[in-house]
């Protein structure tokens, strides 16, 4: 009985050994023929979900070969402007690289007597040089037609090309100038894509692409912010505010961090940085007007406020710090529990001289109610307006309901 069943196994194997002959065979004659070379693709695939063929060369080989053809194909189709798909092209290189470099890593793994057969790497090297070029450019093609998942696979495999033994002859990590470039793009996809993790692939390359510099630490920053390492985020943001101050992104972010953390003498040391590089930006004399309003450094916040509301009265935030900065000062003497005629007086006039810019504020910003309504109850109801007083009443009670 046991010797039946080794008749029938051996029986087996060697029907299975020359159906795999014959399907190679066939794969080879359509690859020479230029023919049916998707079906020559997919054969020689479905014989590699064999464990037992995952070491064939030959079945590698033959894969690959019928993948270049299909690529040589589109290639002519493009040239002599025949209807063809792009996508289909470059999705049919990325397979071309993939495979050339499987088959180089199997060609490394020493046989029985130690040999390594890296008989193709010449050969695929030569050829794959060639054409690597085309899967940058197709990392850019799918980035304007906004597939940032397929223009990612394709730059990582131009930058991987760096690392692979295959390609060790042409030394691309020195050579290559446009790698840093590809890794910002590689980057971008990533952060396009909500993916932390292909974001910072290839971070460091990216660095090294000035061109990009300071849109790379956005992206960094907004990744590192999304990974909730806040040591890295702010790092990034003072990195990015310190090389290139005046970028919208990086001050007002650093700003929101501190000033929630009620940090406003760091908030000002920023402004006045800010104020360094260009004295006459409007961001940095309002937020540092708003800062020496949190500060209770009042006078000063309203002497850069004035001086805003000069060069521009649309600027809502300088007539809201402005009018605080008076509200405040009034408040705090009307704090003290023994008040002089002279500190009654004060509080008048600072009451007096906040109204007209809260008011101003008002109607500049009337949907931020939270900000205006109150100080101009406490104004009105000190001053005896009634009839504003009845107004803000009113609104008040409107907002707690």
């Amino acid at each position: 009985m046991r010797l039946l069943f080794n008749i029938i196994l051996l029986l087996f194997i060697t029907l299975s050994a020359s159906a795999q002959k014959k399907e190679i065979a066939a794969a080879k004659d359509n690859i020479k023929k230029n023919r049916n070379l998707e079906q020559a693709e997919q054969s020689m695939k479905k014989l590699l979900e064999d464990s037992l063929n995952r070491s064939n060369l030959r079945i590698w080989n033959t894969m690959y070969d019928a993948i270049y053809k299909q690529y040589l194909q589109g290639n002519e189709k493009l040239y002599l402007k025949q209807k063809y798909d792009t996508t289909q092209l470059f999705n049919i290189l990325h397979r071309m690289f993939i495979v050339a470099e499987d088959i180089d890593s199997l060609s490394l793994i020493p046989d029985k007597k130690g040999r390594k057969e890296v008989t193709f790497r010449k050969k695929h090297a030569e050829t794959l040089n060639l054409y690597r070029p085309n899967l940058f450019n197709g990392g850019l093609f799918y980035i304007r037609k906004q597939k940032f998942s397929e223009a990612y696979k394709l730059l990582d495999t131009y930058i991987d090309c760096m690392n692979q033994p295959l390609f060790s002859q042409y030394n691309y990590g020195e050579k290559d100038r446009r790698i840093p470039e590809a890794a910002y793009w590689a980057v971008y996809c990533g952060y396009k894509m909500g993916d932390p993790k292909s974001t910072l692939h290839h971070t460091y390359l990216a660095l090294k692409d000035t061109a990009h510099y300071c849109l790379m630490l956005q992206y960094l920053a907004e990744t590192y912010k999304l990974e909730k390492d806040t040591a890295r985020y702010l790092g990034t943001l003072g990195e990015g505010f310190k090389k290139f101050p005046k970028f919208d992104f990086f001050f007002p972010r650093l700003v929101q961090y501190y000033g929630d953390a009620k940090d406003w003498q760091r908030v000002l040391d920023m402004s006045c940085e800010g104020l360094r590089s260009d004295s006459t930006n409007t961001l940095f004399k309002l937020t540092k007007s708003t800062a020496l309003l949190n500060l209770e450094r009042y006078q000063e916040s309203i002497a850069i406020s004035d001086s805003l509301i000069a060069l521009d009265d649309s600027i809502a935030g300088a007539w809201l710090n402005a009018g605080l900065s008076y509200f405040n000062m009034a408040v705090s003497l009307d704090k003290l529990l023994r008040q002089n005629k002279k500190q009654k007086q004060k509080i008048i006039q600072y009451f007096t001289q906040s109204m007209p810019y809260l008011e101003k504020y008002r109607a500049l910003a009337p949907d931020q109610q939270s900000r205006w309504a109150l100080p101009l109850y406490t104004i009105y109801l000190y001053l005896n307006k009634g009839e504003q007083f009845d107004e803000m009443d009113k609104i008040l009670r409107g907002m707690k309901q």
